[in-house]
């Protein structure tokens, strides 16, 4: 079969269009995803998003691009100062034993792409060293008893990215930095001094104290891929500040622009259309949502939507994911049953897998649209079942080149459990209704047959005649 070329276009927010992804070196991509604040158990939002760019990258290196995904992991900040405080335990301890459970929760959901994960409190030197520099260039300054801060209405490409003017620099849906002492509502802090006793800080030109939020990712980010580099990641609502803040004081740094040619960014998800939130009693935490539903179901739940669009989670989508998963594990069963030794394979056959696999990837390449990819994938499986299901040959190479191209599938989304596409494990009970309709059959005893299928339906099964014998399916 042809090998496809993929031109991978991808919306952008900074340039509000979809752009051809080429990276600044060759086929080497450096990716940065904002990582989690580890101040309490992972929720589905988090799941979102992780497992968006768990997929995304997997795409990307399937696609013969060299990816580096570096994601941080912010380990001091307010809400984790404030959740130690509540707790009555060490600020450092309690964000390490918060970073152990993000982790287990991203290996449950097979988050596996990610190249190297970044500890904040790790690059206090070159975080340090990003606020000496801006100072020397005049856009950090001091607010005595309070922090370093960037001062924007020197910055003159502020707002690039989200589209803020400085004047409206305080309107976010994300963290701002209060002071009253500010020159500017949006000016954002850099290096926040010591409050009390009991908190984390470190040594600095202007005092002790602790990193702000957003100087954490530009310090991780230029220690690995320099000034400038090409994909930035994280959820909708990062935006604005924090990504506004990160392209502000980087570029202010280097005087290179852009810090990041793809910016990339999440849609939120709700539950029952509403936001997540521990006060309307629908938080869901990760650990407990795979309680109930396997990582299958949980990832194709997340990808079978558009990355940039809100997702809503319902009961009934949880449904329809069962039921969509079921058909492909149905499907994928009915394949490893074929036993035909058949050497030509089928010609219309070959070219539908051919015509499918070239749309499935032409979706995924135009901004990694999966619900018109995953479309083309249940057409397909619509279309062969047709050739099962009125017993025309397909023979056993084109059952395993078809098979083979979900494991191949597979290895992007993660979204199907092969062991449930091995023979089904029935009762003897039902195998010898099986055999008993299946000897009626032969026989034409046409009466019987039917009747004995009625008896296997009602156990929860279907039965269908194929030219390799009966396949059982459970009724979906």
């Amino acid at each position: 079969m042809t090998k496809i070329k993929h031109q991978i276009k991808i919306y952008n927010t900074l340039t509000k269009k979809k752009d051809l992804i080429k990276p600044i070196k060759g086929k080497k991509i450096n990716l940065f995803v904002c990582g989690p604040t580890v101040y309490d158990f992972s929720h589905l939002g988090h799941a979102r998003a992780y497992v968006t760019f768990d997929t995304i990258v997997k795409y990307l290196r399937f696609s013969e691009f060299k990816v580096f995904y570096l994601q941080n992991i912010t380990n001091i900040d307010d809400k984790i100062i404030q959740r130690a405080r509540e707790k009555g335990v060490s600020v450092l301890d309690l964000a390490l034993a918060f970073e152990k459970e993000y982790l287990k929760d991203m290996k449950a959901l097979g988050v596996s792409a990610v190249t190297k994960y970044a500890r904040a409190t790790n690059f206090i030197k070159d975080i340090i060293s990003q606020v000496e520099r801006l100072e020397k260039k005049g856009f950090a300054y001091k607010v005595d008893n309070d922090g370093m801060y960037f001062d924007i209405a020197k910055f003159k490409g502020y707002g690039k990215l989200s589209g803020r003017t400085v004047s409206g620099a305080q309107d976010a849906t994300s963290r701002i930095d209060y002071s009253v002492q500010k020159k500017n509502r949006g000016d954002f802090c850099l290096w926040k001094f010591t409050q009390t006793d009991n908190e984390p800080k470190w040594k600095s030109p202007w005092g002790s104290g602790r990193p702000g939020w957003h100087i954490e990712d530009t310090a991780i980010s230029e220690k690995f891929f320099g000034a400038q580099y090409d994909i930035h990641g994280g959820a909708i609502d990062l935006i604005f500040p924090h990504h506004e803040a990160e392209v502000t004081q980087m570029e202010a740094i280097s005087g290179k622009i852009p810090l990041v040619k793809y910016w990339i960014h999440v849609g939120f998800l709700t539950i029952n259309g509403q936001k997540m939130s521990k006060s309307l009693g629908n938080f869901t935490i990760i650990s407990d949502f795979l309680k109930r539903y396997s990582k299958e179901q949980t990832r194709f739940l997340i990808v079978k939507s558009l990355w940039s669009s809100p997702l809503d989670y319902t009961e009934s989508a949880m449904v329809e994911v069962k039921v969509a998963l079921e058909k492909i594990e149905e499907f994928l069963r009915k394949l490893k049953v074929i036993k035909s030794k058949v050497i030509k394979k089928n010609k219309k056959v070959d070219e539908l897998l051919k015509k499918t696999k070239l749309d499935f990837y032409k979706q995924l390449d135009d901004n990694f649209n999966t619900p018109k990819a995953f479309a083309v994938l249940f057409d397909f499986i619509k279309e062969i079942n047709k050739f099962l299901d009125e017993e025309s040959i397909i023979g056993k190479k084109s059952a395993d080149e078809i098979y083979n191209f979900f494991v191949e599938i597979n290895k992007i989304f993660g979204i199907i459990n092969f062991s449930k596409t091995k023979k089904q494990v029935v009762s003897i009970d039902i195998k010898k209704l099986v055999e008993e309709r299946e000897l009626a059959r032969l026989n034409k005893d046409w009466q019987k047959s039917d009747e004995l299928r009625a008896k296997i339906a009602k156990q929860g099964y279907v039965v269908k005649d194929t030219s390799s014998g009966p396949v059982l399916e459970k009724d979906l």
